[in-house]
């Protein structure tokens, strides 16, 4: 297993999700951290502290939701989660579909965030990931060996 993948797995990706506001959808990508075994609960309260103070929201249906400087210690693990929501989620009017967590304590996962831009400047690969049927489609698009086409 490479090291991108033990950061991004099948287990963290969630597909076809809903999401009341912006808050649930938080709190959703908290629960997978937790669930995975990335985060504590206190790490995925801090999603929401986060959002508080800037906006996680990057573009193209995206947002990159994460903790602050201070919760990290909360982290037992790098990892990220990816939430898809068809239906989107308003952030502060902006319509998001794709929340893609993220639990690091250094940069671990600078690769992956590298390859998500990849993915977000190429109109066609931004709409397979907000489409993504399956898990793996997931992770084949957020491989960096797949974005250095």
């Amino acid at each position: 297993m490479s090291p991108d993948r033990a950061l991004l797995d099948a287990g963290g990706v969630r597909l076809g999700l809903t999401a009341e506001d912006k808050a649930d959808a938080l709190r959703q990508c908290g629960a997978v951290l937790v669930e995975i075994g990335a985060t504590t609960e206190d790490y995925a309260a801090a999603l929401h502290e986060r959002e508080k103070s800037v906006s996680t929201y990057v573009g193209e249906g995206v947002a990159i939701p994460h903790g602050t400087n201070e919760s990290r210690e909360h982290i037992s693990r790098a990892a990220l989660a990816v939430l898809q929501f068809p239906d989107g989620v308003d952030w502060d009017g902006q319509d998001v579909t794709v929340c893609v967590a993220i639990a690091s304590k250094s940069e671990e996962h600078v690769d992956i965030l590298s390859s998500l831009a990849q993915v977000l400047m190429d109109p066609d690969k931004a709409a397979a990931l907000r489409g993504a049927s399956a898990p793996e489609d997931v992770l084949d698009l957020l491989s960096p060996r797949n974005t250095e086409e």
